[in-house]
């Protein structure tokens, strides 16, 4: 499927775009509100990314700027109060959780006051309580439900405990169990940790079943968010594809990919279609900035795309970088070459050069 514009069908998309005519648009542009996801986006472990705050309180200028989180271990309130330490102003209702998107689910499964089993750490507990239902920590207590997200103390009793509560009589479906999200990894300060999907995993290996998932790439957690801030335009920012760009383009919302996190130039010249986002940036100071056009013009059997100052060209199999540009737009013009060619990556002859 080929890479169409943004700028003609903002907000909505579903296989990541860039701009095919000239234009001084810059992502930021026609967008009523900005979702950022955190953990690889705004900070590593306690530490802001460089840029991203500055970035960030500029778009707030003139646009309603939201904080997406799948990290269920902390409340809205504390992620809030992190967030204003590191520079922004942020309020709880600004942020939004995969703990909130989870009780939402539960909401629709449960009666009000049911007793739910809570996997995880403060941020579950809280939400699970203001939904107004009962958190146990033991199975023995015949909960309705279990609900789980991450938090860093989570070791093998709760595990069991989960899976306890989740067995199967013979013959039955056993209760409800929904998960805030199944990240299989996240960003620390000391480098790329197992997130709340290896926890998931470990119930689902000893239960024999998958859970409802809340956060991120689920729709859920967009319904929150788009909701609470009554956006029409909405640009989610995230730093991975499988959850952050994935998630934007189910829920038809546009979606910036930063190179501040998990996912690199690899990972994105081979995104399934589902996963494209419509924006790459470097880093969020390119927020604010012109967004180049992918030009894609002919040249016998072969075409040539040009993005700002990056030339790649695509003939066949082969592709191969006429002029390299900056880095960003030589990801952009090869993204643009290996997406629109209608071939999976590995049907094509990619240079080293792309993604190096």
């Amino acid at each position: 499927m080929a890479w169409k514009s943004p700028f003609s069908r903002r907000p909505k998309t579903t296989t990541g775009a860039m701009a095919d005519a000239a234009t001084n648009a810059t992502p930021l542009d026609g967008i009523d509100l900005v979702l950022a996801d955190l953990d690889g986006v705004v900070y590593r472990g306690p530490d802001a990314i460089p840029f991203a705050i500055e970035a960030l309180n500029d778009a707030s200028r003139s646009h309603r700027v939201g904080y997406l989180t799948n990290n269920a271990s902390r409340t809205d309130a504390s992620v809030a109060e992190h967030l204003s330490s590191l520079g922004l102003t942020v309020a709880p209702e600004d942020v939004v959780t995969s703990p909130q998107a989870a009780t939402r689910v539960l909401a629709g499964l449960l009666p009000a006051g049911s007793t739910v089993f809570v996997v995880g750490g403060a941020g579950l507990v809280d939400e699970v309580e203001k939904a107004g239902f009962v958190v146990t920590r033991s199975a023995l207590d015949a909960p309705a439900a279990v609900v789980q997200g991450f938090a860093p103390d989570v070791g093998w009793t709760e595990l069991a405990e989960a899976a306890f509560a989740l067995h199967a009589p013979k013959g039955g479906t056993g209760i409800p169990w929904v998960a805030t999200n199944t990240d299989w990894t996240i960003p620390q300060a000391r480098g790329t940790a197992p997130g709340n999907g290896t926890l998931v995993s470990a119930v689902h290996t000893a239960v024999g079943r998958l859970p409802v998932v809340a956060g991120k790439p689920e729709v859920p957690m967009f319904d929150v968010a788009t909701e609470r801030f009554g956006a029409s335009s909405t640009l989610v920012i995230g730093d991975r594809l499988d959850t952050d760009i994935l998630g934007a383009n189910r829920a038809g919302l546009s979606s910036v990919l930063v190179l501040t996190g998990i996912d690199q130039a690899k990972q994105v010249l081979a995104a399934e279609p589902e996963q494209r986002p419509t924006f790459i940036l470097d880093d969020l100071r390119q927020l604010s900035m012109p967004y180049p056009a992918v030009v894609e013009t002919t040249d016998g059997a072969a075409t040539v795309i040009t993005v700002g100052d990056a030339v790649v060209r695509r003939e066949g199999e082969k592709i191969s970088v006429v002029s390299a540009g900056s880095s960003i737009d030589l990801l952009r013009a090869g993204a643009a070459a290996i997406w629109n060619s209608g071939v999976a990556i590995y049907g094509l002859r990619v240079p080293a050069e792309l993604y190096s």
